[in-house]
């Protein structure tokens, strides 16, 4: 099975750096996606916000960008602690000129 989701998309909101117990930068943030798709022939517009999560020197990255910065992101998908929605986990950030 596989578990990999990339998305362009817009930083939306930036949490506090914060550390892990094991000392790990961690940042949560939501972000934004706008564009449009074809579905079953039909070209449709498309929004999405997320909740996202990231680690380490990804974290510590995002921290320092200005909201609505564009980014290309890849991770995989996870409910959230609670059980409720998903959480989007950043694995790596890709470059600008993928995201266009």
């Amino acid at each position: 099975m596989t578990n990999q989701f990339v998305l362009s998309a817009r930083l939306q909101a930036l949490n506090t750096l914060r550390y892990t117990p094991a000392g790990l930068a961690a940042l949560d943030l939501w972000l934004e996606h706008e564009s449009t798709a074809k579905e079953a022939g039909i070209e449709r517009q498309v929004q999405l916000r997320i909740k996202a999560l990231a680690f380490g020197a990804i974290a510590q990255t995002l921290a320092r960008q200005d909201l609505n910065t564009e980014y290309g992101f890849t991770g995989f998908i996870a409910t959230s602690r609670n059980g409720k929605g998903v959480v989007f986990h950043i694995q790596e950030l890709l470059p600008q000129s993928l995201t266009s």
